[in-house]
């Protein structure tokens, strides 16, 4: 019974003094910053007269009286110590992020105090006071210095973060023991509400070693310590690792209800320091496990660099990378067509700051106009003069093209038709059609428009042979880009934001996915390959199921799915239903054997087209159509000029070939 209150009794005292310590450390934490540099300044001026009698003490072997001679030699002390400590910046410094860089300024400051120490007491001498107290007295000095330091050290991060153990605190694992995961353990224990249990790491020669007291796990044993421990969150500290690594090691986190955060690559982290600020969600780029391919500079700068260049939808997800891309290759202008003025000065303000940071001199000219007005579009055209023209404008939101079809086909088909003719006439050398996977044998008005803009340019490709003066056309066909507008992860990441559910129109949808700097890359180098005609597809991949996607980024939200093997879990996926028009599966190619190129990713189909003379009677037919608003002749039309195009009962799934799923 005494026992049991003696115990009760010392948990209570420990518990006073924590929160005595926490709020006194807390009232020093909240006081402003000169003041505490002066407390911190008032500190040292204690330590200093301690180590002079001290080094008098130790000097004698006995405990000095403090008298006259201690008295001059601290005045002294104190009077060179100030002004140097100022100069070298001692008091600038954080004490509680104080490391081996702050240590080692401040013994500079000691030794450069030490010298006129020396010349005063050691060179001259003084009645009563030894010669060596110059240099015992620094010595003692900075041992002191540095253990108080230390000590506050201890006091803010250890024992106040201790203080909030019974407080929520994440607990979190580091995979990566090198040099960036050790930088940001150090980043971690400066955050009250994170606990580091361990670290884990593939190198096994690492394995059972502690890295400031934290135990380092091997991979291999990753399942065991993840489910013995309560571990909340992952940090991938791994800046140097492939692509491939990273998915093999996110698709192993993806077993366990933990949350993964991630430290990008090296190149994003400046000068190599780590902080917790650096860490972000793990991408989506980071599941597709395919590293981008170095890009060849002489094809991404044979159409643009030092070229007069113009892209069209400008204001877009593949426009504004394609402009950013572009811009980083130094082109002799950069003409921005875009139809949305909201659009046109964000991109517009974005690529002036892009500039300014790469030290880039290149004229931006935004232009308002749509590709839609055939004038509008000759006049610009005439106007800027451009060399090579990407054109990236069109409508590519599937259910709303398929339910404002007349809309949709005059801005794609029409778009693409003004744009080429105003190129042919404006002395064009190179024009670069960005399609999609989508006009692959189409199921819906979008796909089938961006087929029949491949079909425009092939048949003037063709009209115009091997005529030196002539422009040069090709199309390049790719698939969904990750973040674009419409995009499914952002809506996925939303949903999971507000608890779900997260919806999906079918459980078999399988898209291919690519990351928006990696596809405008590959436009631009795929257009410089270009000898007039061809239908460029860009190598994707391989397909990624939807609802495998969906469920990787509740996982790595640190939640659970909720479904019947988990009717606790956080987070529903429910089917909706797919969307009129839409199909399960996407293909890249119409017809078979494709050739390869230069680029080990980009490949050229060999597909069927329409001469001009035919092409150019359906079309007349067709703007007539659509001037009267006529949706079903014009969809008309669209069949017999795309006649692999298959409209979709509504809400009925659309397979393709089992070749091609």
């Amino acid at each position: 019974m005494k026992l049991d209150l003696f115990s009760e009794r010392t948990s209570m005292l420990q518990r006073v003094l924590g929160n005595m310590i926490v709020s006194s450390v807390g009232w020093l934490g909240a006081l402003p910053r000169r003041t505490r540099q002066f407390v911190v300044a008032a500190i040292d001026g204690v330590l200093c007269s301690i180590a002079v009698w001290m080094a008098f003490s130790l000097r004698l072997g006995e405990f000095y009286r403090v008298e006259t001679n201690i008295l001059l030699v601290t005045a002294a002390a104190l009077v060179l110590w100030y002004p140097i400590a100022s100069w070298r910046g001692v008091y600038r410094s954080i004490i509680r992020f104080s490391g081996a860089r702050a240590m080692f300024g401040l013994g500079m400051a000691v030794v450069i105090y030490t010298t006129p120490m020396t010349v005063l007491f050691l060179a001259n001498g003084f009645a009563g006071i030894p010669r060596t107290i110059a240099l015992i007295q620094p010595i003692i000095f900075l041992a002191l210095m540095a253990i108080s330091r230390l000590t506050i050290r201890f006091v803010l991060i250890d024992i106040v973060n201790g203080h909030y153990a019974d407080t929520a605190r994440r607990v979190v694992a580091i995979y990566g023991a090198g040099s960036a995961g050790q930088q940001l353990a150090l980043s971690l224990r400066h955050e009250p509400q994170v606990r580091l249990a361990a670290f884990i790491d593939d190198d096994v020669r690492l394995a059972g070693q502690q890295l400031d007291g934290v135990t380092v796990h091997p991979s291999t044993k990753l399942d065991s310590l993840l489910d013995s421990n309560d571990i909340d969150e992952v940090l991938l500290a791994l800046p140097s690792a492939s692509r491939a690594r990273r998915k093999a090691i996110i698709q192993a986190l993806q077993k366990h209800p933990v949350a993964v955060r991630s430290l990008p690559s090296v190149g994003n982290l400046i000068d190599g320091k780590v902080s917790v600020s650096d860490l972000r969600d793990v991408s989506i780029d980071d599941l597709l496990g395919r590293d981008p391919v170095r890009p060849n500079e002489l094809l991404i700068g044979k159409t643009v660099t030092g070229k007069h260049v113009m892209v069209t939808g400008a204001g877009g997800s593949i426009g504004s990378e394609l402009c950013r891309q572009i811009l980083r290759s130094r082109p002799a202008e950069l003409i921005l067509l875009e139809r949305s003025e909201y659009a046109l000065y964000a991109i517009g303000v974005e690529l002036e700051a892009l500039a300014e940071s790469l030290d880039v001199s290149v004229p931006i000219m935004p232009v308002l106009g749509d590709v839609g007005d055939r004038d509008a579009v000759r006049r610009i055209f005439e106007k800027c003069q451009p060399e090579t023209v990407f054109h990236a404008a069109a409508y590519k939101h599937v259910p709303l093209v398929e339910s404002n079809p007349v809309a949709g086909l005059r801005n794609n088909i029409f778009g693409t038709l003004n744009a080429c003719l105003a190129a042919e006439e404006c002395g064009v050398r190179n024009f670069v059609l960005i399609s999609t996977d989508k006009a692959v044998r189409p199921t819906n008005v979008m796909g089938a428009s961006k087929r029949v803009c491949e079909l425009i340019l092939q048949a003037r490709a063709q009209l115009h042979g091997l005529k030196r003066d002539r422009t040069i056309f090709t199309m390049v066909r790719f698939g969904n880009v990750l973040g674009s507008s419409g995009s499914v992860v952002p809506r996925f990441q939303r949903q999971i934001r507000e608890g779900g559910p997260v919806t999906l129109t079918h459980r078999d949808v399988t898209r291919y996915f690519m990351t928006i700097p990696e596809a405008a890359q590959l436009v631009i180098q795929a257009g410089a390959m270009a000898k007039g005609g061809e239908v460029f597809v860009l190598d994707m991949g391989e397909p990624v199921r939807i609802l495998d996607l969906a469920r990787s980024m509740i996982h790595l939200s640190g939640m659970t799915v909720r479904d019947e093997l988990n009717p606790e879990g956080d987070i529903e996926i429910c089917e909706i239903g797919l969307r009129p028009g839409e199909k399960l599966y996407e293909e890249l190619l119409i017809g078979d054997n494709p050739e390869p190129t230069v680029h080990e990713r980009i490949r050229r189909a060999n597909e069927v087209m329409i001469s001009w003379g035919s092409l150019q009677t359906t079309l007349d037919s067709m703007s007539l159509l659509l001037s009267c608003g006529d949706s079903a002749g014009a969809t008309l039309l669209l069949q017999e000029l795309v006649p692999e195009y298959q409209s979709a009962a509504e809400g009925e799934p659309l397979r393709v070939s089992e070749k091609a799923s």
